[in-house]
């Protein structure tokens, strides 16, 4: 078996991290036997190139080698793919398919993002697991297959055996052997040897000299987070090369190119039962809207008892305490005006409260009653055919500016009977 750094050397891997040393000799240990293995590790920390060691050095490395990227397919297509499907098994499907795991029968599949993997097909990996049986999507027949498997997730799993989103018993069964791959940031000593790798890399690529880092930006370098592990560095070492046009690159230069994402502060996110930011914002606005109309009313109710028991006085004295409520202290009549028409100068929203003749209190009286049996009926009513006619009938859009559901809307035209406004 080759040493530790002819495997690196034959798969591009730089870095002497012992952690990425101790998955490199379990990869080469499990090579040549049969046994399913799983590589965990965050997302860019390189998680492809374990599979490839472990096919090329096994028994199988004359056979085929399939990657698959399982978050990538569409859940509809996912069991086709894998397992292929018979001719007319759903619209579409005009000739029989082979599946992955048909075609590389006595190789390798690498699964990556299993983690990705709808239930359903869940339960078909578990079987071929198991006893190496799959079924094509609309046959009956049974088939065998001699398949390698090899999966990878940056999920994970517990968390997800926990939510039902993945089986307990396919975990234990794909992870016989975990090979878990260190992030970027603990492996401090490789970053500078991966950025000068990834800047000669470009430097060929792109026909210009490669770029040098001094003392200070290595330093920077080391220090990042670097979320985003491998593939983040490579990428910054690309920008890098492509648009500076010095090729020594000191710590402020450097520091443009890094997101400061640990500095900015995490937005606040009600979360609380899964409610929305808008359904939020719409219960605020009806608290405030009910709370308005419960001044309003009691504003009338004050006016009404005063008119029919009480002084002008004592009238407009009641009326600049619920105009400040309402309005705010500079809402207040000035004190030298000893009429209640002033009221008249507030906003057009404000109740307007004159003298009364005494013959005329009752009809006052109704007039506030009346006023009264405005419902929350007719304020839902309008709000809906309001909503219906600025998104021209379209119910769907109605419904998502209204914060219901479809169904309720519809049951709530055929209520009111507006389907003249759609």
């Amino acid at each position: 078996m080759d040493s530790l750094q002819s495997v690196k050397q034959r798969f591009g891997i730089i870095g002497n991290n012992l952690g990425l040393n101790r998955a490199l000799e379990k990869s080469l240990r499990v090579s040549n036997t049969d046994i399913s293995v799983l590589v965990i590790g965050e997302s860019g920390v390189g998680k492809e190139s374990i599979p490839k060691i472990i096919h090329q050095y096994s028994h199988r490395k004359h056979n085929k080698y399939i990657a698959v990227n399982c978050g990538a397919i569409p859940e509809g297509t996912i069991d086709s793919e894998l397992f292929g499907h018979e001719k007319g098994a759903f619209t579409g499907a005009t000739q029989t398919r082979a599946g992955y795991f048909e075609v590389a029968d006595g190789g390798t599949i690498f699964l990556d993002e299993v983690g990705e993997l709808p239930l359903q097909t869940q339960v078909r990996l578990l079987r071929v697991l198991e006893s190496g049986e799959f079924i094509k999507v609309g046959s009956s027949k049974v088939q065998n297959t001699n398949v390698r498997i090899v999966a990878a997730t940056n999920v994970n799993m517990m968390d997800a055996i926990a939510k039902e989103k993945f089986r307990e018993d396919l975990y234990y069964r794909l992870s016989t052997v975990e090979i878990a791959l260190p992030p970027l940031r603990e492996r401090k000593e490789d970053i500078i040897l991966l950025f000068r790798k990834f800047a000669a890399d470009f430097a060929q690529k792109y026909h210009m000299p490669p770029i040098k880092l001094d003392d200070h930006a290595q330093a920077l370098l080391m220090d990042y987070r670097w979320s985003g592990n491998i593939r983040q560095l490579r990428n910054v070492a690309e920008q890098i090369s492509v648009l500076e046009h010095e090729r020594d690159i000191n710590a402020a230069r450097l520091r443009s190119y890094l997101p400061d994402r640990e500095s900015q502060l995490p937005a606040l996110v009600n979360k609380k039962e899964g409610k929305s930011d808008f359904s939020s914002e719409r219960e605020i606005l009806y608290k405030v809207l009910f709370d308005m109309k419960n001044d309003l009313n009691d504003l009338k109710k004050l006016t009404l008892d005063l008119i029919k028991n009480g002084t002008e006085e004592e009238l407009n004295e009641q009326n600049q305490n619920l105009i400040e409520k309402l309005y705010g202290k500079e809402s207040r009549v000035s004190s030298d005006d000893h009429s209640l028409e002033s009221v008249a100068a507030l906003p057009a929203e404000t109740p307007q409260i004159s003298k009364i003749p005494a013959e005329d209190k009752y009809s006052y009286a109704e007039t506030i009653e009346e006023e009264e049996t405005l419902s929350l009926h007719e304020k839902e009513l309008e709000m809906i055919k309001q909503a219906l006619i600025r998104c021209k009938g379209k119910r769907k859009l109605a419904a998502q500016e209204l914060g219901i559901s479809e169904r309720t809307l519809y049951r709530k035209i055929k209520q009111f009977d507006l389907n003249d406004l759609e």
